[in-house]
């Protein structure tokens, strides 16, 4: 199928000492624009709240207050418009807020305004319940060495001043063409034969790097269906897991079973090394001085190193899982639970912390959360299709062979051992084909930006997130046979289940 999709491609660049200044000039512009925006909403805002006061100190409820009062929150095109009459200009010798902004692009404000906009909106649907998933904050201030440098351009399609120049130039409009670390040669070829038109770009600062994000509408021929290898190979279990990346209940390259078993890199723990000693190093120096930015930059660059191996990594894995088979089954793991801390409060402490928070950095290391969001754009890409199994499911508590449930297997129990048919599998490979035999297709259950995953009830994940007029999870009636015997310590004491496994299930392994 022939479609159009919106698709980013990165670069690094590689500027000059001039470009390197003019880059750094365009992303301070940016930030102070995006706080000169937030500081007419707060000021707005405090007005607002200051009218609202001194109606309920006259006597008036709270809640009737809230409504008589109507200050109007300033956006862009009302900034944007009092900007333009106050900023100055240093070539007249003008006086104003802002008189070096013919130094830059004039989207660098634009985009600014936009993204002010959308964070105080984020925070207002957060605060109302109408935006689903975690609880947004009130809009902060960018701080100068805290916020990341970036800034976003855009241009008319019709006259672009966002091209490439060459393979190796990216052109941006005020700083000139900047060489690329790397080929430009499927960007260039796509907007040569008009499969790929530049919408924007998104220039940020990664450690000690720029990167260039070029945003495209792009005409692809995506696929409505699997290719017949990816039909033949069927359906793929994905177990995320800490000892191993992933465990699959299929190799991954067909005929080869260790395959099976997909080795974690262990990035962050290979430059654990280095990295104690850079924040050591870094931590014994005084605030203020020259060798502690030498020494916090030693640090970020280390981290960026850590970051890009991680990435590649992973597009590279993805791609194989969306182009090998025709569905990929993965768990809907709740990230922000499992690294959850174990410190405790004062009154009640917790316990092993220590041991804890390795497994958190263990299993962010993992990015289960981006694997699972490069997967649901791939597969569509490709003509595979994403399957999610329920959060709560015991994939690795059942036997994937008979449905016997153990509930007393522990973290330190690396291999199953089945009670009723007597099998016994890798702990990690039983739940891969689990999760490749009770996944579900289905879009509502993707992982995206706009929207938070749902359980199986169709409610949020969230604990104590504001439903916002959403349903609240009901109990799931089940007319038919239970798909697996219900969870029991001692089998031998029950009998049997007479549960078969039909031939389309046992095709799956």
């Amino acid at each position: 199928m022939h479609t159009e999709v919106l698709r980013a491609y990165r670069f690094a660049l590689d500027p000059t000492r001039g470009q390197l200044e003019d880059l750094a000039r365009h992303a301070g512009a940016a930030r102070w624009a995006f706080n000169h925006a937030l500081a007419a909403k707060v000021a707005a805002h405090k007005e607002w709240r200051a009218k609202v006061a001194a109606l309920v100190e006259a006597g008036t409820a709270e809640a009737e207050a809230r409504k008589q009062v109507r200050v109007p929150i300033p956006t862009k095109p009302g900034i944007q418009k009092a900007l333009n009459a106050a900023k100055g200009d240093s070539r007249t010798g003008t006086d104003g807020l802002c008189p070096w902004w013919h130094e830059v692009n004039t989207y660098c404000f634009q985009s600014a305004f936009a993204d002010a906009d959308r964070a105080w909106k984020n925070w207002l649907d957060s605060l109302k319940g109408v935006r689903a998933g975690r609880k947004v904050g009130y809009p902060r201030f960018k701080e100068k060495g805290r916020a990341r440098d970036s800034f976003r351009l855009h241009h008319d399609v019709k006259k672009p001043g966002i091209r490439m120049v060459g393979y190796r130039r990216l052109r941006l409009p005020k700083v000139g063409e900047v060489r690329l670390h790397g080929s430009g040669r499927e960007l260039a070829r796509a907007v040569d034969r008009g499969r790929a038109v530049v919408q924007s770009v998104t220039v940020a600062r990664d450690g000690h790097r720029w990167y260039a994000s070029v945003l495209c509408a792009v005409a692809m021929d995506v696929r409505e269906k699997p290719t017949q290898r990816q039909t033949m190979r069927g359906t793929v279990g994905v177990d995320l897991g800490v000892k191993y990346l992933a465990a699959l209940s299929q190799p991954l390259t067909e005929g080869d079973e260790a395959s099976k078993f997909v080795a974690n890199p262990r990035h962050l723990k290979a430059a654990e090394k280095r990295l104690v000693k850079a924040q050591r190093a870094f931590s014994r120096t005084q605030k203020g001085s020259g060798r502690r930015d030498k020494a916090r930059r030693r640090v970020a660059r280390l981290h960026h190193q850590v970051a890009r191996q991680r990435a590649g990594a992973m597009h590279q894995f993805t791609k194989r899982l969306a182009t090998g088979f025709a569905v990929v089954a993965v768990e809907d793991l709740n990230v922000a639970g499992m690294t959850r801390s174990s410190r405790g409060t004062v009154e009640a402490p917790g316990r092993r912390v220590r041991q804890k928070a390795g497994l958190n950095r263990a299993i962010l290391d993992v990015a289960p959360g981006e694997l699972r969001r490069q997967l649901a754009y791939k597969t569509s890409w490709y003509g595979s299709k994403l399957a999610v199994v329920d959060r709560w499911f015991p994939s690795s508590k059942t036997c994937s062979n008979c449905g016997w449930q153990n509930p007393s297997l522990t973290l330190s129990d690396r291999t199953f051992h089945c009670s009723n048919c007597e099998s016994a599998m890798d702990r990690d490979w039983n739940a891969a084909r689990n999760i490749a035999r009770h996944a579900v297709l289905g879009d509502s259950q993707v992982a995206c930006d706009r929207r938070e995953t749902e359980n199986a009830r169709g409610a949020l994940v969230s604990p104590g997130a504001s439903r916002g007029g959403r349903r609240r999870a009901v109990k799931r009636e089940d007319t038919g046979p239970p798909p697996v015997p219900p969870q029991r310590s001692d089998p031998l004491a029950l009998p049997t289940p007479t549960r078969k496994v039909t031939g389309i299930q046992a095709s799956l392994f």
